[in-house]
């Protein structure tokens, strides 16, 4: 947890320490509209299915020149995924569901493949990459009668129990952000960016899904009746069959997530309107 937090101090440092030099020249601050979805267990493939969520959040950017720029964003996104909607028929029976907030604070690296300026009639449209490094906190819930509860705390797969090798896992993780996106002038300080990036996680329990069923005797003994059923869900078994020990997740695959939408945003004004990257002629 310290190694995280050291990592997200410093890739803040990164992006707003160019902020605090020279603000009065460079800086634009704007706003993310837009969804948030997941890729993992419960959703091995499907981009932008019926399950992706509204998010949004807020953004700085400091442009060195017309080809780079430093960004960092807080956002704030919802991920959902249900086995039951699955094409899958092995996924159908298994009958899991979840539901997180996701919580983003990261930096990054924008490159532009054109010269872009805000207000500069000649720079007025790129399209972009961008990579770098943030936070994130989650917390998958599990849907039980009408209400959703916490699955960490019950160690669905026994993380942490007598007999099992899963370990509990954090809920403040570090991600990977990249992407691309497009840029354009729509005002003399003002631009919007269309975008789509994708964050590779370090942990493939985004979804509370990874390794092997647990014994729902045991899991209910330490953990209560609750974190059993929650445990497995399965439909279309016989009476008396049980799943201890086969396999629940992927644990070789780990969980993503995305965030798309528009970026709406305003260059400060400055002292110096001629700051390279913003200027106006």
């Amino acid at each position: 947890m310290k190694n995280q937090i050291a990592i997200l101090f410093f890739c803040c440092f990164l992006a707003l320490s160019s902020f605090a030099q020279r603000k009065e020249k460079c800086v634009e601050v704007g706003v993310f509209l837009g969804g948030s979805y997941y890729i993992g267990d419960l959703n091995p493939t499907r981009h932008f299915d019926q399950f992706t969520h509204p998010g949004g959040g807020i953004v700085f950017r400091y442009n060195f020149n017309p080809r780079l720029a430093v960004r960092a964003n807080f956002l704030l996104g919802n991920i959902e995924a249900h086995d039951e909607f699955s094409a899958s028929p092995s996924q159908q029976q298994r009958n899991l569901s979840f539901q997180s907030k996701v919580t983003e604070l990261s930096g990054q690296l924008e490159f532009n493949f054109l010269n872009y300026e805000i207000g500069r009639d000649k720079s007025r449209f790129s399209p972009y990459i961008f990579g770098g490094i943030g936070c994130f906190q989650f917390d998958p819930q599990g849907q039980f009668k009408d209400e959703w509860v916490s699955l960490r705390s019950l160690s669905t797969e026994g993380q942490g129990l007598p007999g099992s090798k899963a370990k509990p896992y954090k809920l403040f993780q570090v991600s990977l952000p990249f992407g691309v996106g497009v840029r354009l002038n729509v005002a003399k300080n003002m631009s919007l960016g269309l975008e789509w990036g994708m964050r590779k996680t370090f942990t493939d329990y985004l979804d509370d899904v990874s390794t092997t069923y647990y014994d729902p005797a045991m899991l209910e003994a330490y953990k209560g009746e609750i974190a059993a059923i929650m445990a497995d869900q399965s439909k279309g078994v016989d009476a008396g069959y049980n799943n201890i020990g086969r396999q629940r997740g992927t644990p070789t695959n780990k969980d993503w997530y995305a965030f798309a939408g528009a970026i709406l945003t305003i260059r400060l004004k400055g002292k110096e309107p001629d700051c390279p990257g913003v200027g106006y002629r």
